[in-house]
């Protein structure tokens, strides 16, 4: 039986990765309920981008996720709880798990980063079994779900990622360069609330940056612009 999977948002995906991620890292409290995994998608570390992304949005992602049997929810104690069903809906192997779920969560990445980046998920032998897999995923007949980019100036390996949000609008006339990423559709709440988190942050960076250039001015002796 064939299985068109639409495309994904943003949140959906930081739901998808954080599941994945926490089955592996933090066995004991796997499947994760709905705060931990608000946590988890807000966390600030290991994530690129950082999102703001609340309860109710999260709710939403969970909801979608699990019309396309992505999701399964289970009910024990005074909290349902949600573990993700990967491995069966894409008919993917653990090992290409491992590198979906370090894309979704972080970004492209070169087969040397991802590697390292999964060593607590799966442990791969060397680069060229995370290629062999990378490969793998891109060449299936059901669809690709990973795509190699194309080599930034300066950069020695090419980067890889995932096709869960839909491809990437990469500029002809620039092959060598930087990628940008086209809209795949209405841009949904999680979207925003990544963009909103970004601001605030290069926000709070540039007042601090102001604050810095203040106080050395005073230290000197210089007038202030």
């Amino acid at each position: 039986m064939s299985f068109t999977l639409p495309i994904l948002s943003l949140l959906e995906t930081r739901v998808l990765g954080v599941l994945a991620e926490k089955q592996r890292t933090v066995p004991d409290s796997y499947p994760l309920t709905l705060n931990a995994l608000v946590s988890g998608c807000n966390q600030k570390s290991s994530r690129d981008p950082v999102i703001e992304a609340s309860e109710s949005e999260v709710q939403s992602a969970l909801d979608s996720l699990r019309a396309l049997s992505l999701i399964v929810e289970t009910s024990g104690g005074r909290a349902s709880r949600y573990g993700h069903n990967i491995e069966r809906v894409l008919r993917v192997p653990t090992q290409s798990t491992a590198l979906l779920t370090m894309l979704m969560l972080r970004g492209p990445q070169t087969a040397g980063e991802l590697r390292i980046n999964c060593e607590r998920l799966h442990r791969f032998a060397d680069i060229s079994s995370v290629e062999a897999f990378l490969a793998e995923l891109s060449e299936r007949a059901e669809g690709a779900l990973v795509a190699e980019l194309p080599r930034q100036p300066g950069s020695r390996e090419n980067r890889w990622m995932h096709l869960l949000s839909g491809m990437p609008a990469v500029d002809e006339k620039v092959p060598a360069g930087p990628v940008s990423y086209a809209p795949t559709g209405d841009v949904t709440v999680g979207e925003i609330a990544a963009l909103k988190a970004n601001v605030t942050r290069l926000e709070a960076e540039v007042g601090e940056l102001r604050g810095l250039v203040e106080k050395l001015y005073a230290e000197l002796g210089i007038p202030g612009s």
